[in-house]
């Protein structure tokens, strides 16, 4: 069996490159990071028709390889350097048919790396619409390569992709355009000093800021027969370089490209005006994001009860099938428990993924991108600090990535520093729960007051990051701007393939990510909660029995005896209960005190597991730092919770779930024994609209995860301000929770 084929897939951004990359690998994909740095690295596999594999890379996105941003050095360095793993046998240059004079600069830049190189022509299925014609064989022959014409909406020309890239080995490696032009006499010395080496690759390593051949690099800059050019000179040269290029490709255009005037329509002038317009622009996205987060909760509602209710009947089922030990006790109140709280928020997650996807690919994202970019600059914040504060409501890690975007550092590290204040997805599971817990379901103009908290939360996150912003620009006094652009896509309807890709893959990594965290920290709170080495611990039934026959059951035991015997008589009422003849009040009255004395032997063993529990190891540890939280309105069972999703703000949910489970032989839903906890100081719910809002701002303010504070700290290169942003967010989130529950407590 032959070797897999190395395919690198290039282009810039807007290009339908995922697109391509989804067509080829299908689901047979994963992403990580390139090593040693936090770029996302997107890798899948394509089986080809003769049975060979092609192992497909799908680089950052790139205008060309004069390099501006970290994402655009991965992919110089990567062509560069042929011991890298993944080096390309072929490179596949993707294109979009409206765009193709922009997206042949790049393709030339690549054809000179003297790389096998294929183009592709994206979005096929325009060109009527658009009134292009165009040339293929003309077009090949020009620019020397085999020439793909795909649309990924049909589904067309793929087949005849994968077939060149079985065949890339007859591709022409021959350079198409001779860079040295721009500078003869410079060129030519430069092939003196280093005669047998190719000079447009050397020239790229000289003028582009790469990493991973210093021997080179230091061999270039230290030659004494090399003429020194300053920085500035450098960039007049590149500068004539591109103007050199797209003379030679307005000539390939001219020759090759048609456009047909009469066929276009004002059609995406007249949406971007309304869609960008200073007031009703803001309108339409308020509007917007008003119907998505009614959608979250409306239409997940079903979805989410069906899970929860299988989750507790997984459990009962599993102590009632398996033999009573350690292991049963483990399946059902530890690992069960805890994947049980993150599974729930699957479909809400799943709707979040959705609607960010379909604004995405519909190009009104970018629109957004716009917009926000006016609103943000009065706080001292770079337009292209939009994309990171945009994209951190799916995730803070890359977000605080996507900064790498900007050129001017101190503008970088305040986008990166004020990121975390974003709503994020992970929190999304702590808002529903408490948010579903505190709030009433009530409307307003058809709008739930459930979704306009979510919505108010995420605008709280937002306004909290660019005030942030507006008074750390003042405090380190930042210099200089960097100029915001962006690409306006033309609007289309979404590729629901490529919808149902984004939206299966971001929920797994969601859940999978999250749920080997829940797995690890449910088994290790269930051994904790499960042991102790206390008298109180050991002999909890014999006090708890004393207690109740001294003191008799606690107020919160006597309204779970109160409410089942209210629900038992109400079924009487109607005559439910089979056997019973309800005018035999002697019978009715034996029924009664049965039942009583049924529900008093769980309200007991309820008590039992609850004082078990707090004096468990658990509960030794929650107890300690309790009196730090108890001002907030929590409990230590909280306070446990807190503690265990900093490792992923997800986790809070799961660990709740865990702890309410464990000895507790009551099989209720997540949110019913959420909303069954009493706090013991006052006797009320835990759970009530002062805690929960305190619950829900600290979230909102407090650092998101461990792992976002490893990327800032990557990303800074330095411990000393991701521990600031640390120490600060956590202090401003609890004096925030603080000042919140004592008024409305």
């Amino acid at each position: 069996m032959n070797k897999s084929i190395k395919v690198a897939l290039i282009g810039n951004p807007n290009t339908g490159k995922t697109s391509v990359f989804n067509q080829l690998t299908g689901l047979k994909q994963k992403v990580g990071n390139y090593p040693g740095i936090t770029v996302e690295k997107k890798e899948g596999v394509c089986k080809l028709s003769n049975g060979q594999k092609a192992h497909i890379i799908d680089l950052p996105g790139t205008y060309s390889l004069n390099t501006t941003s970290l994402d655009e050095s991965v992919v110089v360095e990567l062509l560069l350097n042929k011991r890298n793993e993944d080096f390309p046998d072929v490179a596949v240059v993707i294109s979009d048919i409206e765009n193709l004079k922009r997206n042949l600069l790049l393709f030339t830049q690549i054809k000179d790396l003297k790389i096998p190189t294929l183009l592709v022509i994206n979005m096929a299925d325009r060109m009527v619409k658009k009134g292009i014609t165009l040339n293929i064989k003309e077009l090949e022959k020009k620019l020397d390569t085999r020439i793909a014409l795909v649309s990924t909406r049909k589904g067309t020309g793929i087949e005849e992709l994968k077939t060149s890239i079985e065949n890339y080995s007859t591709l022409s490696t021959e350079a198409i355009i001779n860079a040295s032009h721009i500078a003869p006499e410079y060129f030519e010395r430069l092939q003196k000093t280093f005669p047998g080496e190719d000079l447009y690759k050397l020239w790229l390593v000289i003028t582009q800021d790469i990493n991973f051949m210093p021997v080179e690099k230091n061999r270039l800059q230290n030659s004494e027969l090399l003429p020194t050019k300053s920085k500035a000179e450098l960039k007049r040269l590149q500068h004539k370089e591109t103007i050199y290029r797209y003379q030679f490709i307005n000539k390939v255009l001219k020759e090759t490209y048609k456009v047909d005037p009469s066929a276009a329509t004002g059609f995406r002038a007249s949406i971007d005006r309304i869609l960008t317009h200073k007031i009703f622009g803001y309108v339409i996205f308020i509007l917007l994001l008003l119907l998505i987060f009614q959608a979250i909760f409306d239409w997940s509602q079903y979805p989410m009860d069906f899970i929860d209710a299988q989750f507790a009947s997984a459990s009962e089922w599993i102590k009632e099938t398996l033999p009573p030990g350690v292991f049963t006790n483990l399946l059902a109140e530890g690992i069960l428990a805890g994947i049980g709280g993150i599974v729930i928020f699957i479909p809400q997650i799943a709707f979040l993924f959705l609607f960010i996807s379909l604004l995405e690919e519909s190009g009104y994202m970018s629109r957004v991108v716009f917009l926000m970019d006016r609103l943000m600059r009065p706080f001292g914040l770079s337009g292209k600090s939009v994309v990171p504060l945009i994209s951190g409501t799916a995730c803070a890690i890359p977000a605080v990535m996507a900064t790498r975007n900007i050129e001017n550092w101190k503008e970088r590290l305040i986008t990166i520093l004020v990121t975390p204040f974003t709503t994020c997805s992970a929190r999304l599971p702590v808002y529903l729960i408490i948010i579903a817990l505190v709030i009433p379901q009530d409307t307003i103009l058809g709008i739930s007051y459930q979704a306009l908290t979510l919505m108010f939360l995420y605008f709280l996150g937002f306004a909290t990051a660019i005030i942030s912003a507006s008074i750390l620009n003042r405090m380190l006094k930042i210099k200089g701007r960097s100029f915001f652009m962006i690409e306006m896509p033309s609007y289309k309807l979404p590729l629901l393939r490529n919808v149902a890709y984004t939206v299966v893959e971001k929920t797994k990594s969601f859940v999978v990510g999250a749920g080997k965290i829940i797995l690890a920290i449910s088994i290790v709170l269930w051994f904790l909660g499960s042991n102790g080495f206390s008298d109180e611990f050991k002999n909890a039934e014999e006090i708890v029995t004393e207690r109740i026959v001294n003191e008799g059951f606690s107020t919160h035991s006597k309204a779970f005896i109160s409410d089942k015997l209210e629900e038992y008589k109400a079924l009487d009422r109607t005559g439910a209960r089979e056997g019973l003849n309800a005018d035999n009040t002697d019978l009715q009255k034996g029924s009664i005190e049965l039942k009583t004395r049924e529900f008093q032997e769980a309200a007991k063993g309820q008590e039992i597991a609850s004082f078990r529990l707090e004096h468990s190891l658990i509960g030794n540890i929650g107890k300690s730092f309790e009196p730090l939280v108890k001002p907030l309105g929590y409990d230590w069972k909280i306070g446990i919770a807190i503690l265990t999703s900093f490792a992923a703000r997800e986790v809070f949910v799961g660990t709740l779930a865990t702890i309410y489970s464990v000895g507790n032989d009551q099989e209720e839903t997540i949110k019913g024994r959420m909303a069954a906890e009493i706090n013991q100081d006052t006797k009320k719910p835990l759970f009530n609209l002062a805690s929960g809002i305190s619950l829900i701002l600290f979230y909102a303010f407090a650092m998101q995860c461990m792992s976002t504070l490893a990327v800032v700290k990557k990303e800074t290169n330095s411990w000393r301000w991701p521990l600031l942003q640390l120490g600060f967010m956590t202090v401003f989130a609890y004096l925030v929770a603080l000042i919140t529950y004592q008024i409305l407590d």
